[in-house]
């Protein structure tokens, strides 16, 4: 009996600490929970980024395909989020697939999160920069080996950085 009460005991003051700290939980689960980034309000981000990339990250829209530089880019290095200089990409993993986008088949992991994006009517994996919760692109199942997975990324969203 004394067992199950201190167990007891013990849940409802882990309860009762972790309603008193709310963010914990999530800062547990999210390691940019706490970054400076997300706290930016909508009118920051338009003053420090160019008004296609401001479109972009922050309202999800969709650049034109063949429009980025980047579609070129072919240098050793890693291509990271322009909104906060997060590193999303390494270079030896872009590949030509054709869409007009810059294209990756893995990403770094923990620098992107993904959520089920329904604006077209269809289903689709969008995915964002994990630290800044920038708009970066879509993920497809017809990418190449080894993954599988086409990272559709607009190119305004990205900085390249050389190695």
């Amino acid at each position: 009996m004394s067992t199950l009460s201190l167990s007891r005991r013990n849940f409802l003051m882990a309860t009762a600490f972790a309603s008193a700290v709310p963010g914990l939980a999530l800062a547990a689960t999210d390691p940019y929970a706490t970054s400076p980034f997300r706290r930016l309000a909508d009118g920051d981000w338009k003053k420090r980024l160019p008004d296609a990339a401001y479109e972009v990250l922050r309202h999800e829209d969709t650049e034109r395909p063949g429009s980025s530089p980047l579609l070129g880019e072919h240098r050793k290095g890693a291509f990271a989020c322009l909104g906060c200089g997060l590193a999303l990409f390494k270079s030896e993993w872009k590949f030509e697939s054709g869409t007009g986008w810059p294209s990756f088949y893995t990403a770094i992991p923990g620098a992107l999160a993904k959520k089920t994006d329904l604006r077209i009517g269809i289903p689709r994996n969008e995915y964002h920069c994990a630290q800044c919760l920038g708009h970066q692109g879509h993920v497809f199942d017809d990418g190449p080996r080894p993954t599988g997975l086409r990272y559709c990324n607009n190119g305004v969203a990205l900085k390249f950085v050389p190695a």
